[in-house]
């Protein structure tokens, strides 16, 4: 799973990155497009101390997920908030398109997070 958050985070850094690129090459650059970067620093820092710290190994893993869900939820309730949406226009429609692959890749991340702890606790019910 720190493996996985990794490939995650790396994934939001380069989401982040190319937003920021592509806002500077139309002149509309804006250190908001950075914000997927931030997630996907979270996440790496979570996954690299998860595989340095074995004991702590379920505490990091948990926080990763916390970092995806929040990042998930942050992106996807915007769509809630922008009427033009709706009506097919959008003021800046890069920054929908960032925003929407955000939540897609957030909640991938949570999703498999989900599933890795569940297949844990039935692994471990299983050895008992």
């Amino acid at each position: 799973m720190p493996s996985t958050s990794i490939i995650f985070g790396f994934l939001l850094i380069l989401l982040g990155v190319f937003g920021y690129g592509y806002g500077a090459l139309n002149g509309n650059a804006s250190l908001t497009a950075l914000i997927p970067a931030i997630f996907g620093v979270l996440l790496i820092a979570f996954g690299v101390a998860a595989r340095g710290k074995e004991n702590l190994r379920k505490h990091l893993m948990h926080g990763a997920v916390l970092v995806g869900l929040l990042g998930f939820l942050a992106t996807a309730s915007s769509f809630l908030k922008i009427p033009a949406l709706s009506a097919g226009t959008a003021e800046r429609p890069a920054a929908v398109v960032t925003q929407l692959a955000m939540a897609i890749i957030c909640l991938a991340f949570v999703i498999l997070c989900v599933k890795s702890f569940i297949d844990a606790r039935r692994s471990r019910t299983n050895d008992v």
